[in-house]
């Protein structure tokens, strides 16, 4: 298990390590399926072994990422990812040096993320037990808030989120991903 639940970023050379695809899904792969060795990381993404124990090296040089004591040899170390998750504030890094790019990129990179795992759910949604269909939820929503409200929305429904993950998590259960976007759109798209 990884030792602490969430990473607070603010510091945009953090943000430009995680705004790297291969980066991003190396440390995605660790959160989600747990410790691993940099060839069986290559092997998942099809990238070489060599490529993905670099940028594992950048990422734990970032803290993001550390080798898992006691286990694995010189050759093949295993990597662990040391959060759950990852926590930005666009506000605190904008005016940074880099801060205006790397939201950017980080930006198109999660929209990126969230496409294919809403493409790899509606692939395999037929194949899911009842059960996983029945509990299966694409919502959304449209609200009339003012910018103060909507912050407070989005607290709030972190803040249900990680209850739920500190109150209700349970080890060895699936996966399951929960997509929580609240944006304005100047007008709805035809």
């Amino acid at each position: 298990m990884v030792d602490e639940p969430t990473i607070d970023v603010s510091d945009p050379r953090v943000l430009r390590a995680l705004a790297h695809p291969l980066r991003s899904a190396l440390l995605g792969l660790l959160r989600s399926e747990g410790p691993s060795t940099a060839s069986k990381l290559g092997q998942r993404l099809g990238e070489s072994s060599g490529s993905t124990s670099y940028h594992l090296r950048q990422l734990a040089g970032f803290g993001l990422v550390e080798g898992v004591p006691g286990e694995g040899t010189g050759r093949e170390r295993w990597w662990r990812a040391r959060h759950r998750s990852t926590r930005w504030s666009t506000e605190d890094v904008l005016d940074q040096p880099g801060g205006r790019e790397v939201v950017e990129e980080l930006v198109h990179l999660n929209l990126a993320t969230q496409r294919r795992l809403l493409a790899a759910h509606a692939e395999h949604r037929e194949r899911l037990e009842e059960p996983w269909r029945d509990a299966t939820s694409l919502n959304d929503w449209a609200l009339h808030l003012s910018p103060t409200a909507a912050r407070e929305l989005v607290e709030e429904l972190n803040g249900v989120l990680e209850r739920w993950r500190t109150e209700r998590e349970e080890p060895g259960a699936p996966l399951v991903h929960v997509l929580l976007d609240l944006f304005r759109l100047a007008e709805h798209p035809s």
